[in-house]
């Protein structure tokens, strides 16, 4: 056991501190854009991550996965923001930042809820999600990665100036633009860096040395480019500074002012703790595969809900697991708890000491890794696979990319998994065939062939014939399952119906589960049932669970 720990903490030191610095310098544009984009001071979004990162590295079911502020559960964070300042200045005293202290106490909510479905084992559901959505899942992700990346470029040309109608003018300030260049080449160079360097030497990670070198270059060759100190300023930030995080006890005292609002709250608790399940355990599953070892997802929603009640208590932004740092994480040689807890620890020093020296990298290196980053978690091979795998999982492959992008994560993967869900239950559906002997007695004998369950139950009926049947009938289901409550109705009227016309109906290999229903439905049905032969094979319903790592 003690073995165990210690393998899950670290199996290579070096290997997880290096890949934790690595990672921790891309968490600080991430934290910062994102705490812009909910419309909130940048050190909230960077104590986010912080507490995000060093909760779940250290309790929570994956080693090596990274969490933080993330960008999906900032676009809805931001409107939850909104609508408390609204509601602090219509007050007959009013509030200032009742938007961010709202935010806190809505964390609170998310945090309970993700407790809740880790105490409830909701987390295997994660292993129930097709591949089709899955590989949608990754493609939607890169793109929306390498979109958020495209944000931190100079403007290309000057405002007012339209491609397709100046496209003379619009070409002629893209090559005259020196910054736009100047960022282009080096986030070439730490691409390069990240692409060549490994095939020299693994021993230092590549993504690391790719940021110091660039930043080398900016710093001791006085290069004017934009960088993480003035990223932060130009989006109305003061800088990277910051102590540790205080307990917000004054969110205690401001339940008052919801008043009204206490379900728009719950809501948004729901929403929030809904995408950041969906996002850490996708998360998790594609680690697992990476690696090709097993994470605990039961384990990961319970630390995620932790991480988001100390948020909320610590004054931080929140967040789930990401997907981009996590894979820079394994890339890099960190596969151990050490990795994300090192991360976490490295971050928060940046606050307390390092501020100087972060603010100096530039932005052009962490957006080079971020479209490694983005190289290395599309599928590629799905550009190989899209005509030769069936039409329905083809569609749902595209439309969860393009959901993805256009809506958010949670969103896509819901209708991408109810999307599969319909296809699969019209395909069963279709499957269920009922083949026709008479024995020497003349027992005519109806052999179910196919699952029976709610979306084959009409083509169920349509088998039998009531009126023409003999008077004695017998309805194997040894090549069928009984699949649900659907499926048991379907049973228990054909039966009648043949009882009702005065013909005697035998049903032979149900399951113990089915023939208890039935009987429960009606006792009659226990002189029917052939109690001498079960069906050895399958079971309706079971009381066993899948124990998780």
């Amino acid at each position: 056991m003690l073995q165990k720990t210690i393998k899950n903490f670290t199996q290579n030191p070096k290997n997880d501190i290096l890949s934790g610095l690595t990672v921790a310098l891309a968490l600080v544009p991430e934290a910062v854009a994102f705490a812009f984009v909910a419309g909130i001071d940048p050190l909230v979004g960077l104590y986010g991550a912080f507490m995000m990162g060093i909760i779940t590295s250290l309790f929570g079911g994956r080693p090596g996965m990274i969490s933080g502020a993330t960008g999906a559960m900032a676009v809805v964070m931001v409107s939850l923001v909104s609508k408390g300042n609204e509601v602090g200045a219509a007050l007959a005293t009013p509030v200032e930042n009742l938007g961010l202290q709202w935010l806190f106490i809505t964390l609170l909510v998310v945090g309970g809820i993700q407790i809740l479905a880790g105490v409830l084992k909701l987390g295997k559901f994660v292993r129930l999600i097709p591949h089709p959505v899955m590989m949608g899942f990754v493609n939607g992700l890169a793109i929306v990665i390498f979109k958020s990346q495209l944000g931190l470029f100079p403007e290309v040309a000057v405002e007012g100036i339209s491609i397709w109608k100046n496209t003379g003018e619009w070409f002629s300030a893209l090559f005259s633009n020196t910054d736009f260049w100047i960022m282009i080449g080096f986030v070439l160079l730490t691409m390069g860096i990240m692409f060549g360097l490994p095939k020299l030497t693994k021993k230092i990670p590549s993504a690391l040395t790719a940021i110091v070198v660039v930043a080398a270059i900016v710093i001791f060759g006085k290069i004017d480019v934009s960088t993480v100190g003035s990223f932060i300023r130009e989006g109305g930030g003061t800088g990277l500074q910051g102590g540790l995080p205080t307990f917000q006890d004054q969110i205690f005292t401001l339940f008052y002012t919801l008043k009204g609002n206490v379900w728009e709250i719950l809501s948004y608790a729901g929403i929030l703790a809904a995408i950041g399940l969906i996002e850490s355990l996708m998360t998790l599953n594609l680690i697992d595969e990476m690696t090709e070892t097993r994470g605990s997802g039961n384990r990961e929603c319970v630390a995620q809900g932790s991480a988001n009640i100390l948020n909320g208590l610590f004054g931080g932004m929140g967040g789930c697991a990401m997907i981009g740092q996590s894979i820079i994480n394994v890339n890099s040689g960190g596969r151990g708890r050490l990795s994300g807890a090192t991360a976490a620890i490295a971050l928060l020093c940046f606050i307390l000491f390092g501020a100087p020296l972060i603010e100096q990298i530039p932005i052009a290196a962490l957006v080079g890794v971020m479209f490694m980053v983005v190289i290395g978690t599309f599928a590629w091979s799905s550009f190989r696979i899209l005509f030769k795998i069936p039409l329905s999982d083809a569609f749902v492959l595209i439309a969860v990319s393009a959901i993805t992008v256009w809506m958010d994560l949670a969103i896509a993967v819901i209708a991408g998994v109810i999307m599969s869900a319909l296809t699969f239950a019209w395909k069963s559906a279709t499957m269920i065939r009922a083949r026709k002997s008479i024995k020497e007695d003349g027992t005519k004998v109806y052999q179910i062939w196919g699952p029976l369950f709610f979306g084959s139950t009409q083509a169920f009926n349509t088998k039998f014939d009531v009126k023409g049947d003999p008077d004695v009938i017998e309805i194997d289901f040894i090549e069928s399952k009984v699949g649900d409550h659907s499926g048991v109705e379907a049973l228990r009227n054909i039966a009648n119906k043949y009882m009702q016309a005065g013909k005697k109906v035998t049903l032979t290999h149900l399951s113990p589960d089915c023939k208890a229903l039935l009987i429960k439905w009606d006792p009659e049905f226990d002189t029917i049932i052939q109690n001498n032969i079960d069906d050895p094979r399958y079971y309706v319903v079971t009381d066993m669970m899948d124990s998780e790592v």
